[in-house]
């Protein structure tokens, strides 16, 4: 299985070379140095448009560092000013999650020292003429600008690593799908300035366990948007469920973005996905989910309206569980994902210092993931494997619950501190299913019976930065919600902080120079206090405690090249 799985990894690897992104805003971070290497403190770096409006300034840090967030993707001038220098400035930078710009500022006099290459003398050493190309290649070239000063120009398309990969040894606790060791190796290349790839392979070492790939092709048309596709594989030979035993998901993601000038902004696409128990078992389900979005901005605020089908499994992009739609049994022991329509109309506003949203929604959803952690009185109960699937090696289940239909509000508002930290305050409010307690053991089948919507408001604080000194980037959020929540209140929330108290933590242990490699230890920590558990008791003594976000835990090291 596992060599089949790889085969078809590399299979989708050759049929191309572009990978995808989400919709997240982009951010700019770096370092700006002068022309010996030394950090510059206070320095000024603005993010322009391509007109050379400003649209963002910020001031490097004691390292000569700055960052600059919540930045919709695109192309973006970076400048950089500080006293006794030249402004520096870096052009057509491609602006997406995590673009890394680095700055050199230079005095007139040291601008004045970069001449051509000299044609190369018969007797130069070949490490002296390589240099000698380089230093000409790189030399910086002066304009003036409309408004007057003259900056050292470069272009940014060399700006982008043209190829990064990672690997991530982990071990977890508490997550459906994914508790245990865990190897995952990822590789983003850029070939071009318009094209880019992104791949990943996730699996258990020493078993024949969860193994997950994931492919993704972007492909840049300049002004007017991009084209995406994106392929996620993810077999589970150790799920349990009705009639079999060995969980295979697919999905094949393809959209479109379009820029209709700088006001509007549109997105389309749809993803086809599949599951089935083994290689021939006849409980197979499928589904199509379109999605769409469209915007308008005027300045820093957008109002947009958006239309989804797809519930994303998991928060991070860079896995197949982000790509593929949470699967579970209904009653009748038929495999179903979880789907629904969700419409939404905000309004949003985003600055540097500051973010504000606010939107209206309506769903209908559709078999509703409810999920136990389950204490079996004497092994597995096979009455419960007719409308549920289980995972040995996390204890979980997850089962379909009823169908329903909300409409809902949400609103944010978020600030930049000193230092870069940030804090997040957000409301929602909306249908999800509780769960009663129950006084008497009962039949699985009507513990799932009792589970039914209920109007629910939930409140959440979000606190993130980084450390000065050391590095260390940091997240820690908290949401209220009642005690009886066994589904999410707005599943289709982009970005949404998980139930109850979470922290995570990121800690570089060694850099390169540039900033870009290095090791990182991991440590994410979810609902630490174990709240919001439902215990429930089965008719044969079997214990089974819901909960919307079981407490999990997970660390590891990521080793970047």
């Amino acid at each position: 299985m596992r060599r089949l799985h790889l085969a078809f990894l590399i299979a989708l690897i050759a049929t191309g070379r572009v990978p995808a992104h989400g919709a997240a805003p982009g951010s700019v971070a770096g370092v700006v140095r002068d022309s010996a290497g030394v950090p510059q403190i206070g320095a000024v770096v603005q993010l322009l448009r391509p007109d050379l409006s400003v649209i963002a300034i910020v001031y490097t840090n004691s390292k000569g560092r700055f960052s600059i967030s919540s930045i919709p993707y695109g192309r973006y001038a970076v400048k950089a000013m500080g006293t006794s220098f030249l402004p520096s400035l870096r052009e057509n930078v491609r602006v997406r999650r995590g673009t890394i710009v680095n700055l050199t500022l230079n005095t007139l006099y040291e601008v004045m020292q970069w001449l051509p290459a000299e044609p190369r003398a018969a007797n130069a050493q070949k490490d002296d003429w390589a240099w000698t190309l380089r230093s000409a290649a790189n030399r910086p070239l002066l304009r003036w600008l409309e408004d007057g000063p003259l900056v050292v120009v470069s272009d940014g398309s060399g700006a982008r690593p043209r190829l990064k990969a990672r690997l991530l040894a982990t071990g977890q606790e508490g997550t459906f799908g994914e508790s245990g060791e865990r190897i995952t190796a990822s590789l983003e290349d850029t070939p071009s300035d318009s094209r880019e790839l992104l791949a990943s392979v996730d699996f258990t070492p020493g078993t024949d366990n969860a193994m997950e790939s994931m492919l993704g092709f972007r492909q840049d048309l300049g002004f007017a948007g991009s084209v995406q596709t994106l392929a996620a594989v993810a077999v589970h030979p150790e799920m349990d469920g009705p009639g079999s035993g060995g969980l295979q998901e697919a999905g094949m993601r393809s959209w479109e973005s379009i820029n209709l000038g700088d006001e509007l902004e549109a997105e389309v696409g749809s993803e086809q996905v599949v599951a089935q128990f083994g290689m021939n078992s006849p409980n197979v389900a499928v589904e199509s989910l379109p999605f769409a979005s469209v915007g308008w901005r005027n300045g820093a605020s957008t109002i947009r309206y958006r239309m989804t089908t797809f519930m994303s499994d998991a928060p991070d992009e860079t896995g197949s569980a982000a790509w593929l739609p949470a699967i579970s049994a209904t009653r009748n022991g038929n495999l179903a994902f979880e789907h629904g329509l969700h419409q939404e109309i905000g309004w949003e506003r985003q600055t540097d210092a500051s973010g504000m949203t606010l939107l209206v929604f309506a769903d209908k959803i559709e078999n509703p993931v409810l999920e136990a952690a389950a204490n079996f009185d004497g092994g597995p109960a096979p009455a419960i494997f007719g409308s549920a699937l289980f995972d040995g090696m996390s204890g979980l289940l997850r089962a379909a619950g009823p169908d329903f239909s909300t409409t809902g509000m949400m609103a944010s508002v978020e600030r930049r501190l000193p230092s870069g930290n940030r804090v997040r305050l957000s409301y929602a409010n909306g249908d999800a299913l509780v769960m009663p307690a129950l006084s008497h053991p009962v039949p699985f089948a009507q513990i799932l019976a009792a589970a039914h919507p209920r109007r629910i408001q939930t409140y959440a604080l979000a606190l993130s930065g980084t450390l000065d000194g050391t590095g260390t980037k940091w997240r820690a959020s908290y949401r209220w919600q009642p005690e009886d929540t066994v589904t999410p209140v707005a599943p289709f929330a982009a970005n949404a902080v998980e139930p109850y108290l979470g922290l995570h933590l990121r800690q570089p242990i060694r850099l390169r120079s540039d900033g870009a490699g290095g090791i990182d230890a991991l440590l994410s920590v979810g609902n630490l206090l174990a709240q919001g558990y439902r215990p429930m008791v089965m008719s044969d003594g079997s214990l089974l405690i819901f909960a919307q976000n079981q407490r999990s835990i997970g660390a590891g090291l990521a080793f970047n090249f």
